[in-house]
């Protein structure tokens, strides 16, 4: 806090708590010069300066100083985040907006009193998404909403204006179902193609939403490495990597899913996890960070972190 400045006054609005606040360090590194502004769709879509890269950092600062708190205001610019990274290649300054923006998350979750409605979203999200049996058998009753004329009948009567504004925007956003890509699943281990030389053998995340909705992208995954001359392993007791969980701030869950993934590869004896998923990989090569408090997996995630490569880098 600069001199002559006051504290924020205590009130129903809480600040940051000790638990990882985003790093003043990191949050200094941020000279405001604005590259990251061309590359932020929420600041192109409105030019609102607390909607870019630099003002939310700069909002992260307020509240580490105490001169800001967890308000719906600042709260809703820190949400409207897509979280894309853009802005972190091309920052001249090497800000990590990354680990800021999923610092800041963590904080509100645990010290901002969200809506009902935001608690039971949220609530529906967190049982569904990262659990892909759950997430499978809802896609069936989804296929048939698609395939059965249910849905041009809903949306030619009108009937999606009766659904929250976000389950009508998750229902445009469904992407076409087949019984194909829904019955689609990846053997534990594919060998090499036979006339290609061998070149070791890679696990492959399968992830959540990308083994229901994308099968087909994880089986031309597996299809091209076997060619190239791997062996294939994806244990099927993988469950999620906890990607989803950390972007939405939930720490605790998504701690505990990284912890079950490394588990579930412990065994694999791969030299490189494979990823499609580009939010997947960003979390799965950051375990190191993430669970550095661990005594139990800190070494583990350092290791597993250390394997990790998307698939364009293989």
């Amino acid at each position: 806090m600069n001199a002559g400045e006051t504290p924020l006054k205590p009130g129903r609005w809480r600040g940051f708590d000790a638990h990882h606040p985003p790093d003043p360090a990191e949050i200094a590194e941020c000279v405001h010069c604005g590259f990251c502004l061309a590359t932020c769709p929420t600041y192109a879509l409105w030019s609102e300066e607390m909607d870019s890269p630099r003002g939310r950092i700069y909002q992260m600062q307020m509240v580490s100083q105490g001169r800001a708190a967890l308000t719906p205001t600042l709260v809703g610019h820190m949400d409207a985040c897509l979280g894309c990274m853009a802005c972190v290649t091309a920052c001249p300054s090497g800000v990590k907006y990354d680990h800021l923006i999923e610092a800041t998350r963590a904080q509100i979750e645990r010290n901002y009193p969200r809506s009902w409605a935001d608690r039971a979203f949220r609530r529906m999200i967190f049982a569904l998404f990262p659990h892909p049996a759950r997430l499978r058998a809802l896609t069936w009753l989804l296929y048939r909403y698609q395939q059965f004329g249910l849905r041009s009948f809903v949306r030619r009567r009108g009937l999606l204006r009766a659904l929250p504004e976000r389950l009508r925007n998750m229902e445009a956003l469904l992407p076409p179902l087949t019984p194909a890509t829904l019955k689609m699943s990846i053997p534990a281990s594919i060998p090499p193609a036979p006339d290609a030389p061998a070149r070791g053998r890679v696990g492959l995340l399968l992830g959540c939403v990308q083994r229901v909705f994308y099968g087909d992208v994880n089986a031309a995954t597996a299809r091209v490495l076997a060619a190239e001359g791997f062996e294939v392993v994806a244990p099927p007791m993988q469950g999620c990597c906890g990607a989803l969980s950390l972007h939405a701030g939930e720490e605790a869950a998504a701690l505990n899913h990284a912890r079950r993934l490394i588990d579930a590869f412990a065994d694999a004896d791969v030299e490189t996890i494979v990823i499609n998923a580009a939010g997947c990989g960003s979390v799965l090569k950051d375990y190191a960070r993430l669970l550095r408090d661990d005594p139990v997996y800190a070494e583990k995630a350092q290791a597993f972190a250390a394997k990790c490569q998307d698939i364009s880098e293989v």
